[in-house]
C-alpha cells in the first residue's frame, strides 16, 4: 500500500493512469446507474402494457371468463409467472380454489398495487361493455424480478468493458510517456565525460521546453568540467618550471658541496623535488583521462601492452629486486583506446612495484572468460584492508600508515579509465606470498569487448 501511494506521489504515469480510470468509472458508475434505472422501469412499463393488452383481448372477442383465471401461457405450471384474469363479482373465493384472488368488487379501473395476503399484485381493472369488472394481474416480485434481469442484461456489457477501457487508457498513457521515460534512460547512459545535449524529436511539445533546459545545463556543466580540467592541467604545468629550476639549482648545490654532512642535509631536497614532480605528472595524467574524449576503440593487444609496461618499469623493479613477470595465457585483444589501455596498466603495475617490499613478486596476466577479458595486476605487498577498497579510487587518498611514496592519484587514474571504458574494477587479496596479504586488482571488460 505505502508502495502505490508512492507511485501516485510521484509518477506521472501513475497518476494519469489513476485519475483517469477513476473519471471512466465514475462516469460509467452514474452512466450504468442510470441506464439500470431507466431498464428497469422500461421493463415494468413494458409489463403493464401487457396487462392492458390482455384486458382488451379478453373485452373485444368476448372470451369467458367464467372460469375467472387465465395462464399467460398455455402449459406453462410455472405459478410465480402465471397472470391471473378475475371478474370482479365481490364474492369472496370457493374453499379449495387457492387461484383466485379476494378482491373487492369496487377497486378503481386502471392500473394499481394491491396488497393480497403477504403478497403484492399489480393489477389492471376495466369495466367491459357487457358491464364486467375485470382484473388482470401479476405478482409484483415475479415482475420485479423480471424487470431486475433486463436491467441487469443492459449493464451487462458496460460492466464488462469498464476494465478493458481502463487497461487501454493505462496502455496508451504509457505509451504517450514512453518518449520521456526513453530520455530518462539516455541521460542515465550518459558519463561526466558525454555531455551532449539530449534530442528533441519524437517528444511531446510539453516536454521540449524541459528538454531544453536539461541541454543548456548540460552545456553549462561541460564549461565548467572544462574549465576545472584545464586549471588542472595549467597549473601543473605552471609548477613544472619551479620545480625543474629547483632541480638545476639543487644539482649546481651538490656539485659544489663536499662536505658529507652538506650532501646528507640535500638528499630530502631532492626526494621532495622528485615526489612533487611525479605528483605533477600523476596530475596531468588524471586531468587527460577525466578530460579527453572517447578515443576511436580499436582491438588493441593486452599482450603488447603489458610488454610495453614491463620494459618501462624494469628498472623500477630492479631496482627493489623485484620479480616482475607476465603470466602466459595466450594472446588477449580488447576494443578500447591504446593510449587509455597503457596509462591504466603502467599506474596499476607502478603501484604494485611502490607498495611491495624489496624481494618481492608482481605478476600481470590477461586471459579471456567467456568472451570477456580480464586484466589482473598482484603483489605481494601489505595489501588493503577491505574497509579501505571504496576510497581507494578517490583522488589524493592513502591509506593511514602506508609505507610507500605514492601520491594517491594512481588508482583514481584507473578508475577513471575503467569507467570510460566501461570496465569494471575490483580489489580482492591475492596469495603470492604467504604472510603477506598483498593486492589483486581485477580489471573486467565487457561481454563482447574481446576480439
Amino acid at each position: 500500500m505505502a508502495g502505490l501511494q508512492g507511485k501516485l506521489r510521484h509518477s506521472l504515469q501513475w497518476q494519469l493512469s489513476f485519475w483517469l480510470s477513476a473519471a471512466i468509472l465514475a462516469v460509467a458508475l452514474l452512466g450504468g446507474a442510470i441506464s439500470f434505472y431507466s431498464a428497469f422501469s422500461e421493463a415494468n412499463d413494458l409489463q403493464d402494457d401487457q396487462l392492458r393488452q390482455m384486458a382488451a383481448l379478453i373485452d373485444q372477442h368476448n372470451l369467458p371468463t367464467q372460469n375467472r383465471l387465465a395462464e399467460a401461457h398455455a402449459g406453462n405450471r410455472d405459478e410465480e409467472s402465471k397472470i391471473i384474469v378475475q371478474v370482479l363479482d365481490g364474492q369472496a373465493p370457493q374453499l379449495g380454489d387457492d387461484t383466485a384472488l379476494n378482491l373487492p368488487a369496487k377497486l378503481p379501473d386502471g392500473l394499481q398495487t394491491y396488497r393480497v395476503g403477504n403478497e403484492d399484485w399489480r393489477l389492471f381493472v376495466q369495466t367491459l361493455h357487457t358491464g364486467e369488472r375485470l382484473a388482470v394481474g401479476q405478482q409484483t416480485a415475479v415482475r420485479d424480478e423480471n424487470a431486475y434481469s433486463a436491467a441487469t442484461q443492459t449493464i451487462l456489457p458496460l460492466v464488462i468493458l469498464i476494465p478493458v477501457l481502463i487497461g487501454m487508457v493505462s496502455l496508451l498513457v504509457r505509451k504517450m510517456l514512453a518518449p520521456v521515460a526513453q530520455l530518462s534512460a539516455e541521460l542515465d547512459r550518459k558519463s561526466e565525460f558525454e555531455l551532449t545535449s539530449l534530442r528533441d524529436t519524437g517528444v511531446p511539445d510539453e516536454v521540449r521546453p524541459f528538454i531544453g533546459s536539461i541541454n543548456r545545463l548540460l552545456g553549462r556543466l561541460e564549461q565548467a568540467l572544462a574549465l576545472q580540467r584545464r586549471f588542472v592541467a595549467d597549473a601543473a604545468h605552471e609548477l613544472r618550471t619551479p620545480l625543474t629550476a629547483l632541480s638545476l639549482q639543487l644539482e649546481e648545490l651538490e656539485s659544489e658541496a663536499t662536505a658529507p654532512e652538506a650532501r646528507s642535509r640535500l638528499q630530502p631536497l631532492r626526494l621532495g623535488i622528485q615526489r612533487a614532480k611525479a605528483m605533477l605528472e600523476q596530475l596531468l595524467t588524471l586531468a587527460r583521462a577525466q578530460g579527453r574524449p572517447q578515443s576511436q576503440l580499436e582491438p588493441v593487444s593486452l599482450n603488447l601492452i603489458m610488454r610495453r609496461v614491463l620494459e618501462d618499469l624494469w628498472p623500477q623493479a630492479a631496482a627493489k629486486q623485484i620479480d616482475i613477470g607476465v603470466l602466459p595465457d595466450g594472446e588477449v585483444q580488447v576494443h578500447a583506446a591504446e593510449l587509455d589501455l597503457y596509462t591504466l596498466l603502467r599506474n596499476l603495475a607502478d603501484n604494485a612495484i611502490r607498495y611491495t617490499p624489496e624481494g618481492g613478486r608482481v605478476d600481470l596476466w590477461a586471459y579471456n572468460r567467456m568472451g570477456q577479458p580480464v586484466l589482473e595486476v598482484c603483489d605481494s605487498g601489505p595489501g588493503i584492508p577491505e574497509a579501505e577498497r571504496e576510497r581507494v579510487f578517490d583522488p589524493f587518498y592513502r591509506i593511514p600508515g602506508s609505507q610507500g611514496t605514492g601520491s594517491g592519484l594512481g588508482l583514481a587514474i584507473v578508475h577513471s579509465i575503467a569507467e570510460r571504458s566501461g570496465a569494471v574494477l575490483s580489489l580482492e587479496p591475492s596469495d603470492l606470498a604467504p604472510h603477506q596479504p598483498g593486492l589483486r586488482v581485477i580489471v573486467r571488460w565487457p561481454m563482447g569487448s574481446a576480439h
